[in-house]
């Protein structure tokens, strides 16, 4: 669906109007709200990473004046249902967990029990009065340790640390090998990290005995599924319960999950019949919250004698912490679902195995299968070392052509509207050709990485993974009385400026001003419900489904527009900016009527409005988009290292992106840059150590580092956008592919400045100390 809107709304770029507030600290997030008679919590942790409780005395912290109450995991028996994941997926092992434990501990920061009190600092200090004995026991802290048969168990209930085991083949990969001049083996390593958004988590928990309603007030991304998960665990209906997302500063996949913390304090806000309010410190974020990334993959890949791939496998193995919030397939296998992307490969396997250990349980984070195109790109670049080849034109030989599409790929989706071949040519032409030389003191490297993103993922992606929910989205527009448009979409925004891209979504497919329109987010009484913020499908499901409705809304306008102008049909009317044109002699003039004049009718004199037209003018409708949509682009660097610290600067960038049709360039290009900085960050710099005894060493952010802007270089952006063919107004998902290829780019940039010294880098960060190893032959490119 296309608009027909001169000079239409929707690809301009219109400031953010989130700003005005919070650049002036008039925003409005979970520590800024003040509810009187709140009571606050602190949680007690485990300082070990794996050890049964033996007893908790909690007799001195309930001494205190002001501490209401010292809650265990035996308290909540039978108050709050275990968490349970138990998709029916082949090679899933179901997994369950109680809210607080009450025979062990698996993780350093694990939780212990839980401290009300009047305020934040008695609360602290009760929760250090309160005694743990613990039997230590062995701990886990490497997947591959855990995967052995006589490692420590991290759950009980479970035969073995292996969750899942699952294989997805697509043709006969083994049988070209004997049909291969090159069959080239290569390992890929991503390190642990963590999310670190500017606002921790927290929450406020509040229980209306005489209503018996629980409102809980947190940061979320998913404020309707996180309602469900709630309702679930607790024995309430969906009635019961409202979930409010304020303004939320950052998430990046940590705040969809419901996790521990925040369901005991909605338990104890029900118990106590008192409002209750916890923060998350820095320490816990880091400690304890949500991790991600730690992934091991090993490719092997058979070709021709000209770099023509006949067959490619891939395995991979993943840490996924000590507790699973999500299916513990669901991110790997979106890395081995679009491993192959833009290339052709007739021949394909991937072989996933994920594992508990003694770790903070993992979760998405911004683009969770980022691994993916520096697996795919570097891969090929490793064919080539060993054939001689030349990298680019190995990518060319494979590439799949504009013809060649839409193209069925071995991973199991369907791969349509991408160009990556014209982005990576536009790429190898603004990052230049000249190869600079190593000298006595630097080693210089320039690497490319192509990058097809997946996005959006509809229902049907759900369905074919087993997993159970919706990929839909639903959206709500209320025409005012006075003429004003209120929107809403079942999304929660943490910097994605859904306000002003949604508005202007609004502005094109109902024919009015943005300025105009109110979007409400993330409430789940204003909010039809919806699947939520993650997986780069705020604009093309959350706009798509809000340009849809806005679309049947102007039709209904028009429709009573044409009564009111006496006219037997709207065929020859339009609505711009709420005037209403009538089409005369081939040119558009105004009809005399307005939104405003539209709405009066409807709303206060409803017997004057068409034969069967309801008064009042409200507007439902949902969109369910394709199980993938595809963005792509291609990352160019430049990098130089000195030889005598192993230090890395990246020296020059480049992007060339086809993210589809675009809502406002300017939020688009700030969702750029974030994503590229990102994963420059990841890529030379974070890094979440544990130690064999299982302590957390990165814990604070002394320790786990994180880029400045003097850490990015500055990020040139080129656009070679084609629009989404099965989206309205040919959206497609983007913000997460600038993480894939920045990993990618930067990866295959130090191994081209190292190929010289006949060495290669597998693992992330790329440290100093890492390369320095590399360089002066003291460190292994293996794991």
């Amino acid at each position: 669906m296309t608009r027909d809107i001169p000079d239409g709304y929707v690809g301009r770029p219109m400031p953010r109007r989130e700003d005005g507030r919070l650049l002036q600290g008039r925003g409005r997030y979970v520590d800024d709200i003040r509810m009187p008679g709140v009571r606050h919590a602190a949680f007690v942790r485990s300082p070990h990473a794996h050890a049964r409780i033996v007893s908790i005395d909690v007799r001195a912290a309930l001494e205190l004046a002001g501490v209401h109450a010292v809650v265990t995991g035996a308290d909540l028996v039978g108050e709050v249902a275990d968490a349970v994941v138990s998709p029916p997926i082949p090679g899933l092992v179901p997994t369950r967990f109680e809210v607080l434990p009450t025979r062990k501990i698996r993780f350093q920061g694990d939780l212990v029990a839980c401290v009300i009190a009047d305020d934040r600092y008695l609360a602290e200090e009760a929760a250090e009065r309160v005694e743990v004995e613990y039997e230590i026991l062995p701990a886990v802290t490497d997947m591959f340790v855990a995967l052995a048969d006589d490692a420590p168990k991290v759950d009980d209930r479970l035969a073995s640390n292996r969750v899942v085991h699952r294989v997805h083949t697509h043709g006969r990969p083994d049988d070209q090998e004997r049909d291969a001049a090159f069959v080239v083996e290569t390992e890929f390593h991503q390190q642990r990290q963590s999310h670190v958004p500017l606002e921790t988590r927290g929450c406020i928990a509040s229980w209306d005995q005489g209503r018996e309603h629980l409102t809980l007030v947190t940061g979320s991304q998913v404020p309707h599924p996180l309602r469900t998960q709630l309702v679930r665990r607790m024995g309430l209906r969906d009635g019961q319960v409202t979930v409010e997302s304020p303004d939320v500063g950052g998430s990046f996949g940590q705040k969809i999950a419901l996790y521990r913390e925040e369901l005991i304090i909605c338990a104890l806000a029900r118990r106590l019949g008192t409002p209750i309010r916890w923060n998350e410190d820095r320490l816990e974020n880091l400690q304890a919250s949500c991790h991600a990334r730690e992934q091991w993959c090993r490719t092997r890949i058979m070709a021709d004698a000209d770099g023509r791939i006949l067959a490619l496998t891939l395995d991979i193995v993943e840490d996924f912490g000590a507790y699973c919030f999500y299916p513990a397939n669901y991110i790997a296998e979106v890395v081995g679902i679009i491993l192959t992307g833009q290339y052709r490969v007739d021949h394909y396997r991937y072989d996933l195995t994920v594992a508990l250990t003694n770790k903070c349980g993992v979760g998405p984070m911004r683009a969770p299968m980022a691994i993916a195109s520096w697996v795919m790109d570097g891969t090929l670049d490793a064919l080539a070392r060993e054939s001689g080849l030349d990298p680019i034109e190995i990518r060319r030989r494979n590439m799949l052509s504009a013809a060649q599409l839409p193209y069925d790929m071995p991973g199991g989706e369907t791969l349509l509207d991408v160009n990556i071949d014209e982005t990576m040519e536009a790429a190898l032409e603004h990052i230049g050709h000249a190869r600079l030389r190593a000298d006595a003191d630097t080693l210089h490297g320039c690497g490319i990485c192509n990058v097809v993103e997946s996005t959006t993922y509809g229902s049907r992606f759900y369905k074919n993974s087993g997993i159970g929910g919706s990929g839909h989205e639903a959206a709500r527009i209320i025409v005012e009385p006075d003429g004003t448009v209120t929107g809403s979409v079942g999304l929660a925004a943490s910097g994605h400026g859904y306000e002003t891209a949604f508005a202007q979504v609004v502005g094109d497919g109902l024919g009015v001003s943005p300025d105009g329109v109110a979007i409400r987010l993330g409430h789940t009484d204003a909010a039809p419900y919806g699947m939520g913020s993650r997986g780069g499908r705020g604009g093309t499901a959350g706009g798509g489904a809000l340009y849809e409705c806005a679309r049947m809304g102007q039709e209904h306008l028009l429709h009573i527009a044409a009564h009111m102008l006496g006219l037997n049909t709207a065929r020859n009317l339009r609505m711009i900016d709420g005037r209403v044109e009538k089409l005369v002699d081939g040119a558009w003039r105004h009809a005399g009527v307005g939104i405003a004049d539209i709405a009066r009718l409807a709303y206060f004199d409803p017997l004057a409005l068409p034969e069967g037209t309801r008064p009042g003018l409200e507007f439902y409708r949902t969109f369910d988009p394709p199980p993938m949509t595809f963005s792509n682009s291609t990352h160019a660097c430049r990098v130089v290292i000195d030889r005598h610290t192993g230090q890395l600067t990246i020296t020059d960038y480049v992007v060339v992106e086809n993210c589809g049709a675009v809502i406002n360039p300017l939020i688009v290009r700030g969702q750029q840059i974030g994503a590229v900085a990102m994963g420059i960050s990841g890529t030379v710099l974070e890094n979440m150590v544990y130690d064999a005894a299982g302590q957390n060493l990165s814990s604070t952010l002394g320790d786990y580092a994180i880029a400045t802007a003097c850490d990015i270089p500055m990020i040139r952006i080129h656009e070679k956008a084609t629009p989404g063919s099965r989206t309205p107004l040919g959206l497609k998902g983007m913000a997460e592919g600038g993480v894939m290829g920045a990993i990618g780019a930067v990866a295959n940039a130090v191994n081209d400045a190292l190929a010289p010294l006949g060495v290669r880098a597998s693992r992330l960060p790329l440290s100093p100390v890492y390369l320095h190893g590399l360089i002066h032959g003291h460190a292994t490119s293996q794991h």
